[in-house]
């Protein structure tokens, strides 16, 4: 069983590569078929009730599933060796339901044509995908993708706590991860009505996933990540610092 449960994360894992170089090109509606503005573009208020929809739907299993309380009952069922696999699953099926029923709406919002402001927009477009993929690296890459919890279970060791640190990004912002992805999604040299859409759901999103993901870093942490928030900006750096 426990060779079973490592070969189900691995696959898992290998999925969110294929899904996330696919999140990236879908929001900068590049090379693969299906894009935040390709298809065909239904009635403005239907495409906006379907994609408030998915965008909610991601945000209520991408939150509910990651609390705690969560977790105590969801792993009476599941392994714990393979719940956060299974959480990143759950995670890319509702992100493929989200790709494939998306709906354009290509009304244009800006369109920037300066050759070097283009340029410059798409710049800031790669950098801010690839702060969110290192931000993954800086503390626990493949505990945060569930290998870490499989290989563990694999040799017969139980899981360790982690201990609080900040790497890099993390000395300036407490989720380097969601400012990197933020500026992804909005970095547009063509914003359509579809790509806002998509962009200000995330952002609303994020903005709640925060507040619950501090609240229980807080309680693991304590005393070490209050302090850290009177300090550290919450995306940006200086700006959402925690009062003392």
């Amino acid at each position: 069983m426990p060779a079973l449960r490592f070969g189900y994360a691995v696959l898992v894992y290998l999925a969110f590569f294929a899904t996330f170089v696919y999140l990236i090109a879908f929001t900068g509606d590049v090379i693969v078929p299906k894009t935040v503005d390709s298809g065909f573009a239904p009635a403005t208020g239907n495409a906006l009730l379907i994609n408030l929809a998915l965008i909610a739907l991601f945000g209520v299993q991408h939150t509910v599933m990651a609390r705690p309380g969560f977790k105590a009952s969801w792993t009476k069922i599941v392994h714990p060796a393979i719940e956060r696999a299974t959480y990143v699953l759950a995670t890319l099926v509702v992100l493929w339901l989200l790709f494939h029923f998306w709906q354009p709406m290509p009304q244009v919002i800006w369109a920037v044509e300066a050759g070097w402001a283009v340029t410059a927009i798409w710049a800031l477009f790669l950098i801010g995908w690839t702060i969110a993929f290192i931000s993954t690296w800086l503390l626990n890459h493949f505990e945060l993708f569930g290998l870490q919890q499989v290989w563990l279970d694999m040799r017969g060791r139980e899981p360790v706590d982690q201990k609080f640190r900040q790497p890099l990004f993390y000395k300036v912002s407490r989720h380097p991860l969601y400012l990197g992805m933020l500026i992804g999604l909005w970095a547009a040299p063509e914003m359509t009505l579809g790509h806002l859409g998509f962009a200000s759901g995330l952002t609303v999103y994020v903005l709640i996933a925060i507040r619950y993901e501090e609240r229980d870093l807080t309680t693991f942490l304590g005393d070490q990540y209050a302090d850290y928030r009177t300090r550290v900006g919450m995306l940006v750096p200086g700006i959402g610092k925690a009062r003392s």
